[in-house]
């Protein structure tokens, strides 16, 4: 057996044979540096010398003083992947600054999902590097994927000042180009910059290649060609053996299509047989290596001829400086597949057929499979596929696994109940819920296929099969949960249940992570229904499982729902007490960490900041996102965004919240939980407390809710939320009818949270009702509920279900502190509407009072901590800090930080 390679990225500029030197344009990119471009683009078609001109500058960057620091990235079509692409990035950083980046890269996720909070980290830990870097993304044409533009744009919008991006691309990308170039931020290369001078031509055609052409042979070949670089270099090629130099140059005529024909027919027929043979066989390939190509052509000489390729300049270009990967020139690989397409198409099934068995026997199963659905041997790529499921899943390469699927008949996958099954999951996560049902479909007629009596086939030569015995022996739990998992995604409680209940049913005593998954869609329906101490007891089961699988994700992941479920019962200290369990077990876990640890802190956060301990919280979503998406669950990635949110509501910054919001409902999945607190319902409530009464009004009519409705547990939050906006729009336009459907809808809301034991919405409603009663200025009436949500709260530790309500519930204590209800608590509540509600009763006593996020960036201009340093603490960009502070020295009306600290100490800010 082969001793297996790796297949590496290109992360340095690569190798090239001695170019010529042109200082016009690496002074205009020079320039480009200087006045602060945050982008260099080389857009050119194909041959115009992108990826040589790039290198020359590079070279010339790094012989100054200071030297100038390079990541080079060299992409190919697989890198559409957004997590493999991401992978490779921070790889490329990383050999700059071994600081930079995540602790494993390679296991990033490949969901497709926001790169923003990795690339948040890497972009603060680029800005504290000493080094002036220089990220080159070589072959950018290759790369469509949205995701990839969305973390392009991101990231140049963010870009530190001691980085800058250049881009090589046969065609423009798709990122705000006008937009950089009306700032002043973007310096380009095109076509015509980069076509040759006639003293650029005589340059390469005499010194480089070593020709002796006359002058007037150079300007007619310069003119014929455009100056453009491969036509000159297949010209410069094809005359080396020529005989009758200016009768080749005469009749280089023509469109580049004819001339590229011309020339390559030219150059390969100066080529022993052997060697054009090897050409084309080996074009199919992406990559080179002497063992690669023996195993594809059949010549033992392969890696010879390789080397020889390469000191003849024949386009091979070197991937790694141990020359042990080669590729061939886009350009040149272009003509020899098309040759080879027209002349050899027979033989070329077979050539990747070969290819996949190489790459399968030096275990590299993802190239095995590519080559092998190249080859069309769908057959033998649906069992590399089904054999790479357990660890494709494992790394969470799912992007690539679906992409594989699709790319099989829909007969081979049917015959494969496994591919069947995991399909089915893939479309769940997708959202595709009716090919869901299909899928699952296929897997339950293709396993009674293979467990009925003798039958094994469903058409002549097309046999059922499953290459893992074990995958087989529980496909029946796992259809059945996945059937669960449909029914709780389409709303369908009680089939949920069902199929649930039958899944724990079939499951063995000893198959754990079956039995746990079942438990844990019944707890689903339990808590779907409202019957939350169901649901805990489900969770427990789960729990107790779950660790005897093993499975520590699962574990964490579990005790974030069993915290929800707290939570709403008004169980907060238990809560905090279950992430905290939690977190010790993860810990405990060492390295890696395990899967869901960042979720677990998001979950504190949330937390931390309805007891108003600010700081805690903000930390507790920094170690999250510091941690990166390899620590969290993809159906959980969504509740970062909707914490940061909160955060940034309890700063007053509505507008920032609803962006957050939006990023929230985008990563969102639908169908892993139910939707008990709906995304769109918090940014109705957000609407509603800026006034924007017609978008959330508009929200409630799409979601066809009414005060008059029959009273669902998954549609309580909803209702609490229409009535929101019910009391907000009378408190702007006083109509009768409109707030006595409020007090109708709270009240029955409030019998049927306190049926259901769900203290927690039994708060939040109460708290409604006194400010239901207070707009309509019956105080005496709102101290009611409100004495009750207060006494309530207090055990727990409730602040923001208080403090999140503004002015008007500032005015409503003060009226409750008055009677004597609960004195010592709302004193602790009123310090809380200090920043909330920009209340001047408080301890402030200067006009314009500071908000929470400008106390937290007044602590840090305390320390002894630099703007960078504070910026990275807080998550915001260096503009972003010093807003903050400008407004700060503003409000306390100083010119200084030192004035700030000591004006600040006087007023008992700090």
């Amino acid at each position: 057996m082969a001793t297996p390679v790796l297949v590496t990225k290109l992360f340095i500029p690569p190798s090239r044979p001695r170019a010529v030197v042109r200082p016009r344009l690496i002074e205009r990119l020079n320039e480009g540096l200087r006045s602060g471009s945050k982008l260099i683009l080389i857009s050119a078609p194909a041959g115009f010398g992108k990826t040589t001109m790039l290198s020359e500058w590079i070279a010339s960057c790094q012989r100054r003083k200071p030297k100038v620091q390079v990541g080079w990235l060299s992409l190919d079509e697989r890198d559409n992947d957004p997590s493999r692409f991401l992978t490779y990035l921070v790889a490329a950083l990383q050999n700059v600054d071994a600081g930079i980046g995540l602790d494993d890269p390679n296991q990033q996720s490949s969901q497709p999902q926001p790169a923003e909070p990795t690339l948040t980290a890497v972009i603060n830990e680029v800005a504290q590097s000493p080094h002036h870097i220089i990220m080159v993304l070589d072959d950018f044409h290759l790369v469509e994927a949205a995701p990839i533009r969305d973390a392009l744009n991101f990231l140049l919008d963010h870009l530190p000042s001691n980085l800058h991006l250049a881009i090589a691309s046969r065609s423009d990308p798709l990122i705000p180009l006008a937009r950089l170039r009306a700032r002043g931020e973007l310096t380009e290369l095109r076509a015509a910059d980069l076509r040759f001078s006639l003293d650029e031509a005589a340059v390469f055609l005499n010194q480089v290649m070593n020709l002796r052409l006359s002058a007037g042979d150079i300007a007619a070949l310069e003119s014929r060609t455009e100056g453009w670089i491969a036509g000159l270099q297949l010209a410069a090629l094809s005359m080396r053996d020529s005989t009758d130099v200016a009768g080749f140059i005469h009749a280089f005529t023509g469109s580049h299509r004819f001339v590229i024909d011309y020339l390559v027919e030219e150059v390969l027929l100066h080529q022993p047989e052997h060697v054009r043979r090897f050409l084309f066989q080996t074009a199919i390939l992406d990559r080179l290596s002497g063992s690669l190509c023996e195993a594809v052509t059949g010549q033992e000489d392969a890696s010879m001829i390789l080397e020889a390729l390469e000191r003849g300049n024949l386009f091979v270009v070197p991937m790694d400086d141990r020359r042990q990967w080669y590729r061939y020139h886009h350009l040149f690989a272009d003509v020899l597949r098309a040759r080879f397409l027209k002349e050899g198409r027979d033989h070329i099934p077979g050539l990747h057929g070969l290819a996949s068995q190489w790459y399968e026997r030096n275990n590299l199963p993802e190239d095995s499979v590519r080559h092998a659905l190249a080859a069309e041997d769908f057959e033998r790529a649906a069992i590399l596929i089904e054999t790479a499921l357990p660890d494709m899943r494992r790394r969470r390469q799912d992007a690539m696994l679906l992409g594989w699927l699709k790319t099989l008949p829909d007969d081979v996958v049917r015959r494969k109940p496994v591919l069947s099954v995991f399909c089915a999951h893939m479309m769940l996560v997708s959202g595709d819920l009716d090919a869901v049902a299909v899928r699952l479909r296929d897997a339950e007629q293709g396993l009674a296929a293979l467990t009925g009596a003798g039958g094994l086939r469903v058409a002549p030569g097309a046999e059922i099969s499953v290459v893992n015995a074990e995958e087989l022996r529980t496909l029946p739990v796992t259809i059945a949960v996945y059937r669960a998992s449909l029914a709780q995604a389409v709303g369908d409680v009680a089939g949920t249940a069902e199929h649930a209940q039958r899944a724990l049913e079939l499951a063995q005593p000893n198959d754990h992570l079956g039995r746990a998954s079942a438990a844990g869609f019944l707890g689903l329906a339990s808590w779907a229904y409202g019957d939350l101490e169901a649901a805990l007891r489900s969770f427990a089961e789960v729990s107790t499982s779950l660790r005897m699988a093993g499975n520590t994700a699962d574990v964490l992941g579990t005790t974030i729902v069993r915290a929800d479920l707290l939570i709403t019962q008004g169980r907060l200290h238990e809560a905090l007490r279950a992430y905290e369990d939690a977190l010790q077990f993860a810990e405990a876990q060492g390295e890696p960490v395990p899967q869901a640890t960042a979720d677990l802190h998001v979950g504190m956060s949330e937390l931390h900041r309805e007891r108003h301990e600010l700081e805690a919280a903000t930390k507790h979503l920094q170690k999250s996102e510091a941690l990166g998406d390899q620590a969290s669950l993809p159906e959980n990635r969504y509740r970062w965004f909707v914490s940061m949110a909160r955060i940034r509501q309890t700063e007053g910054e509505l507008d920032a919240a609803l962006d957050l919001l939006g990023e929230a409902q985008r990563l969102y999945l639908r169908g892993f939980l139910p939707d008990v607190r709906p995304i769109g319902a918090l940014k109705a409530r957000f609407w509603a407390a800026q006034g924007r009464f017609a978008d959330a009004l508009k929200w409630a009519e799409e979601q066809s809710l009414s005060s008059t409705d029959p009273l669902t547990y998954l549609r309580e939050f909803e209702h609490i939320t229409l009535a929101r906006i019910l009391i907000a729009e009378y408190r702007a336009r006083p109509e009768e009818s409109v707030i006595r459907g409020a007090l109708g809808l709270l009240g029955r809301l409030l019998e049927a949270g306190e049926a259901g034991g769900r203290i927690g919405s039994v708060n939040e409603i109460l708290i409604l009702q006194a400010l239901a009663h207070h707009v309509q200025g019956d105080v005496q009436m709102a101290l009611v509920p409100l004495r009750r949500a207060l006494t309530q709260a207090e055990p727990e530790g409730y602040v923001h279900v208080f403090a999140d309500e503004g002015e008007p519930m500032a005015a409503l204590l003060d009226d409750a502190a008055q009677q004597g209800i609960v004195p010592d608590y709302i004193r602790r509540l009123r310090r809380a509407f200090v920043v909330v509600a920009g209340d001047t009763r408080g301890p402030q006593s200067i006009t314009d009072p500071l908000s929470e996020r400008e106390l937290q960036v007044l602590r840090l201009l305390r320390t002894e901590l630099g703007g960078p340093e504070i910026a990275r603490r807080l998550f915001v960009s260096i503009n972003t800090l010093r807003t903050h502070t400008k407004h700060i020295f503003a409000k306390l009306e100083v010119n200084s930080r030192p004035a700030a600290v000591r004006r600040a100490e006087e007023q008992g800010l700090l």
